[in-house]
């Protein structure tokens, strides 16, 4: 059995995405699936024990070390062009076949700063001590372990495959994606000139909302721009009975903190998502001490780049506008951070080809279309960077029996991603994501043979 799936999606004015006419032609074949599920078959346990290792010995961003190292170990043993040390502990591996399509494959590899409280047999007992020298536990609560076997195991199987499509795969092991700042580094450090230029960017991301064996997609916008906004506003300190003998920059803070909420709703188009969130507010020491200063940490949120200027010269003129009315005795200070993490497109044509192909080898009752969240995740960038088609979907991860459960009257709610409690069904996870993976990836390559 062959089908040949192909979608046509007109793209018009968005910077930096595929141009507009792209075409998008994904073949699923029979005889390819059945090697993958074999394959599988004989390397499910191997691999299924390899991301048990990781989830027990996770990496903080930027110090994937080991992780790194075993992900260039099994891909030089399946015969890739390794590079280690790509932008900080960042792996690729490049496997040539003839002529052809270039796929890239990403996986990401850190862990969070989050003491597991999963009740796993396997979960992790590491700790890393903090800047402030403070010991907290790590663990893949982003299911990272999962993404990274995942691409191992795509990896393995692809190089076993050899005879069966043409091109060039590149796998991309990424650190630091918790951080925002690891696509961007490899980036930096010449991934795209020091090795094959790809056609197509595509990955995975681990789900907690559905079960192992369903996979969700949104097209277009799936992952918002995200930036960090540190801003300290100055008064003139003094005793809190006698406030006219003061500049109070708490009261300025209040101010400021309730006309942030207009830039949203009263400057940016109504049909245009984004998001300003006053996530930190700090000043004071006492009771009745007027302070000299507040400090606020914003987190914002948009998909478009026209969006984010708009929202971001909002905030820089509501807070200066507030503070001269109020006298402060100097500007505030904003600070942006420069390393902000940018929003993912999803390239229509790739992601219905993707969910056509899905509904073959999972049944299109496991393929669910998602609307768009205000997530950040920084694999957009890679896709955006080179204007090709990028796809990334999620991948179901919770056990059947607890998922069926929660959906019962008075049933317990599933961990989030970024919970100490959050728990895969790893062997059931790590299949499907090598298989859909696996087959996204051959769909997009030429078929080989004589």
């Amino acid at each position: 059995m062959s089908r040949a799936l192909m979608v046509v999606v007109i793209l018009v004015g968005v910077s930096g995405l595929p141009a507009a006419g792209q075409e998008i032609h994904a073949t699923f074949r029979a005889e390819q699936h059945a090697a993958v599920s074999a394959l599988l078959r004989d390397n499910l346990a191997t691999l299924s024990e390899t991301c048990r290792y990781i989830h027990a010995n996770p990496e903080l961003s930027l110090h994937e070390e080991h992780t790194a190292a075993l992900v260039a170990k099994e891909l030089t043993g399946s015969g890739y062009e390794v590079t280690t040390g790509v932008g900080g502990h960042g792996v690729v591996g490049v496997l040539r076949n003839g002529s052809g399509p270039t796929v890239m494959v990403r996986g990401d590899m850190d862990a969070l700063p989050i003491t597991e409280e999963s009740g796993l047999e396997y979960a992790s007992k590491v700790t890393a001590k903090m800047p402030d020298g403070s010991l907290v536990g790590v663990m893949h609560a982003c299911g990272h372990d999962i993404h990274t076997t995942s691409l191992i195991g795509t990896a393995r199987l692809l190089s076993a495959m050899k005879d069966q499509w043409r091109g060039t795969m590149v796998m991309v092991a990424q650190p630091a994606e918790e951080v925002g700042v690891g696509a961007r580094a490899m980036i930096a450090d010449g991934l795209f000139e020091r090795f094959p230029r790809p056609d197509f960017c595509i990955s995975l991301h681990v789900s907690h909302k559905y079960p192992a064996g369903q996979v969700s997609y949104t097209a277009g916008w799936s992952a918002a721009n995200v930036d960090s906004v540190d801003i300290t506003i100055y008064g003139r300190g003094g005793h809190g009975a006698r406030p006219n003998t003061t500049i109070d920059p708490i009261v300025i803070a209040a101010h400021v903190v309730t006309q942030l909420q207009t830039v949203v709703s009263r400057r940016v188009n109504p049909i245009e998502p984004a998001v300003v969130t006053v996530g930190s507010i700090h000043g004071g020491s006492k009771h009745n001490i007027i302070p000299d200063e507040v400090r606020l940490q914003l987190t914002v949120r948009s998909y478009k780049d026209e969006v984010r200027q708009q929202v971001m010269d909002g905030i820089r003129q509501i807070t200066n506008g507030t503070c001269t009315a109020f006298g402060s005795p100097r500007p505030p200070d904003i600070v942006i951070d420069e390393d902000y993490m940018r929003a993912c497109y999803n390239d229509p044509a790739l992601t219905r080809a993707a969910a056509d192909l899905f509904a073959i080898i999972l049944g299109p009752e496991n393929v669910i279309e998602e609307p768009a969240g205000m997530g950040g995740e920084d694999f957009g960038l890679y896709a955006r960077t080179l204007g090709v088609p990028g796809l990334q979907f999620s991948l179901g991860s919770v056990s059947r029996e607890r998922y069926e459960a929660s959906l019962k009257p008075g049933g317990s709610s599933l961990p989030s991603l970024h919970s100490a409690k959050y728990q895969a069904d790893l062997m059931p996870s790590v299949k499907y994501g090598v298989e859909t993976l696996t087959m996204l990836a051959l769909s997009l390559l030429e078929e080989g043979g004589s």
